[in-house]
């Protein structure tokens, strides 16, 4: 269970587990703060590193707060839905044959059987989704796996709330969040070259940045992108 750090107006979330140095992070939508550190890392230690980093933490929230949301999807007619950053009107079509999603010049066509209920609907659009990005995932990983030179042996593709990826370097798996699909392309590589450099050093440190500018210069300019565009509506807990 995560201990409580509060300074000022900000509660900061602290978990300490077996790794080599403090991690900060600011989660969306509302700019939950956590910090990962070492066993054995004294309040006081945590409560100064934490104080040196407000003025970041302060403008990460401020960005998280100002961030577009999408309303609720409802999988109705004239909705709007993305794939890879272009938008498409959904269209419902009932017929008693096999569910499934497709695409046409600016229309997703949802086609399932008669009074299917809004739940089922959305289980299979997002299904599609998982299955469009599990479609990119091989040949992005063959090309950055040689110019990093890491191995990575598992890539799981899933609803993430907090996050648009993840590494866990012990086992080399990385995870990819669903609503990637709905992102221009280069959101989703970004996010797989930061996971698989994370392979070769864990933390978000200067060696890292340093990594990520060597192979992707202009990563910053993907990580914006992603961060401008509409989020998913959703009832984010911690």
């Amino acid at each position: 269970m995560a201990a409580l750090l509060v300074l000022d107006d900000i509660e900061l979330d602290v978990i300490r587990k077996d790794i080599k140095h403090v991690h900060l992070s600011v989660h969306p939508p509302t700019g939950r703060v956590r910090i990962a550190a070492p066993e054995g890392t004294s309040q006081e230690t945590l409560r100064a590193f934490a104080i040196s980093k407000l003025p970041w933490i302060r403008r990460q929230q401020t960005a998280l707060t100002a961030q577009e949301r999408e309303a609720p999807r409802l999988c109705i007619d004239r909705e709007s839905h993305y794939l890879w950053g272009v938008r498409y009107l959904m269209e419902i079509e009932e017929s008693d044959t096999a569910p499934m999603v497709k695409l046409s010049h600016r229309t997703l066509c949802l086609r399932v059987r008669p009074d299917t209920d809004e739940k089922v609907k959305r289980e299979l659009l997002a299904s599609w989704y998982r299955a469009q990005i599990r479609q990119e995932i091989p040949q992005l990983i063959e090309k950055w796996e040689k110019v990093l030179g890491v191995v990575c042996d598992k890539v799981i593709v899933r609803r993430m709330k907090t996050m648009w990826g993840s590494c866990t370097p012990s086992s080399r798996t990385i995870r990819l969040n669903t609503e990637l699909a709905k992102k221009p392309p280069e959101c989703l590589e970004y996010i797989i070259v930061h996971e698989l450099a994370h392979l070769i050093e864990p933390t978000h440190n200067e060696r890292f940045i340093g990594i990520l500018d060597g192979v992707l210069p202009r990563w910053r300019d993907s990580r914006d992108r992603l961060n401008e565009l509409p989020v998913r509506h959703e009832s984010w807990r911690y």
